[in-house]
């Protein structure tokens, strides 16, 4: 049964400060102890994690000078940014998100007053100590106060957000792996209000196994590549800044009707059954993929399935950007209805056996795993990867062992091929293996997904938005694996 803690013994026992003027204590205001059966085993109840020194600086010798310089600028700035800001209670209008992707700063204000919604048994289990011992020391030297939800089951913060008045909180933090953030994101997707709520800024804290979104905000940010408990401490420093950026959203819709919208990544085939069959090594924290990956290349599987896609470089070419308007409904303009066949300027793959395929919005699918080092892409559209049957286990491993630096694509596998897209359809044909989408199950069956640009903010230290697609060239690399003649359209 949840512990509730009273309002009082909440904002000295764990803010440290009392709630600001006019922010009544709620259902949100409280402790819960989680008690979901579906996450038993996880270790809530290990030992504080200590406190490091030097808490305050960030994990980055070489591009230290240009992240510091941020402080400066938010300081000099604050009262402009001030008086642009909405007054409290008015939520953001999307046309300024869309005026960030035209270069304006936009920064959470000064002081501020977050929701941080905490899983307290993902990845190792610790995530709560880390919270107190990692994150709460610089929440407090950067002004920044914050009421604690702990999440209690699968989908929790998904029914949070869907209820919550969010004119309350400057941003939503989330301090978990990239499940929750799919949670979050979804559940405001849901509301009668959803336009006006997606507009929430969102900070990602790592504290599960995988924590790709948290990795690739710190590689936009300048940090080196960093894991644990110094990647926490270089998001964390991130939300002391305050910065935002924009971020695109994918939009995933499935043969069964389903709508959902993923912040990372869908994946099917090879990295799916890793993700899933890891489940029951989650308290090896990071390393679970590791092993998961070593089992599943000892017993290697091959997916029957037709694969088709916008390339982004078709869209370039075909027509410069548009104007940025506000919607009327999250509309997905690039693709047809399941059962009508993909327009005829898609990229088609011919129905063949493949080990994977994969969607990736950003840099990592994992804190050690540098996925996309071909560089972000640009606004509206995604990274997509596929291996064909016939690699051997040997490659295989090597591709893995080598995507930990960012090196993968200098293997020149033949078999592996890598396209930026807008939209792409996936129809699996044999009925084996799943679908992830940011790690989290979906039934196998067919999909298709395109990116809705600068759909959402998220506090990042990546100081320019990704440029919108243009009609002109993309410039070839040689580490780049491209479809073959045949595949083109």
């Amino acid at each position: 049964m949840p512990v509730r803690a009273a309002p009082g013994a909440w904002s000295q026992n764990l803010m440290g400060r009392p709630l600001p003027q006019g922010a009544a204590p709620d259902s949100t205001s409280a402790v819960s102890s989680p008690s979901d059966p579906a996450t038993a085993g996880n270790d809530a109840g290990a030992p504080t994690a200590p406190a490091t020194g030097g808490e305050g600086e960030p994990h980055s010798r070489h591009r230290e000078a240009r992240l510091g310089s941020t402080d400066k600028e938010l300081k000099s700035g604050a009262a402009a940014a001030d008086s642009v800001r909405t007054a409290p209670g008015t939520p953001r209008q999307r046309g300024e998100v869309m005026d960030a992707a035209g270069g304006s700063r936009n920064t959470l204000p000064r002081p501020c007053h977050v929701l941080v919604l905490l899983n307290p048994r993902g990845g190792k289990g610790k995530a709560l100590q880390l919270f107190r011992s990692h994150v709460q020391p610089l929440l407090a030297q950067a002004d920044v106060s914050f009421t604690l939800m702990l999440t209690e089951r699968r989908n929790h913060a998904r029914e949070l957000v869907r209820a919550e008045d969010l004119r309350r909180w400057d941003a939503l933090v989330v301090m978990s792996g990239d499940g929750l953030i799919h949670e979050v994101v979804n559940g405001l997707m849901e509301r009668p209000d959803w336009e006006t709520a997606i507009q929430k800024p969102l900070c990602s804290l790592p504290a599960g196994s995988g924590n790709a979104v948290a990795a690739s905000l710190n590689y936009y940010a300048g940090y080196e590549q960093v894991t644990k408990e110094d990647l926490l401490t270089n998001c964390t420093q991130l939300l002391c800044r305050r910065l935002l950026a924009p971020m695109d959203l994918l939009s995933l819709q499935t043969a069964c009707g389903q709508r959902l919208f993923s912040v990372l990544s869908l994946a099917w085939g090879f990295i799916a059954d890793v993700d899933l069959e890891s489940e029951k090594f989650r308290r090896l924290g990071e390393m679970r993929f590791t092993l998961g990956a070593c089992l599943r290349l000892v017993a290697l599987r091959t997916y029957r399935g037709s694969l088709a896609y916008l390339p982004a470089e078709t869209l370039a070419s075909r027509r410069g950007p548009s104007p940025a308007r506000a919607p009327q409904d999250p509309a997905d303009t690039h693709v047809v209805p399941l059962e009508q066949p993909v327009p005829p300027h898609w990229t088609v793959v011919p129905e063949q056996d493949f080990v994977l395929v994969l969607a990736l919005l950003h840099s990592h699918l994992a804190s050690d795993l540098f996925t996309a080092p071909m560089g972000r892409c640009s606004a509206g559209a995604m990274h997509l990867f596929y291996v064909r049957a016939g690699v051997s286990r040997a490659m295989l491993l090597r591709l893995f062992l080598a995507m930990e630096k960012g090196r993968h694509m200098e293997c020149h596998c033949p078999h592996l091929v890598y396209v930026p897209v807008v939209a792409f359809r996936l129809e699996p044909k044999d009925g084996k293996g799943v679908f992830t989408v940011d790690g989290e199950l979906l039934i196998s069956e067919a999909v298709q997904g395109q990116v809705l640009p600068n759909y959402f903010w998220m506090v990042s230290g990546y100081r320019e938005p990704p440029p919108s697609l243009k009609p002109q060239p993309s410039p070839r690399r040689k580490s780049q694996q491209t479809p073959p003649p045949s595949e083109r359209p």
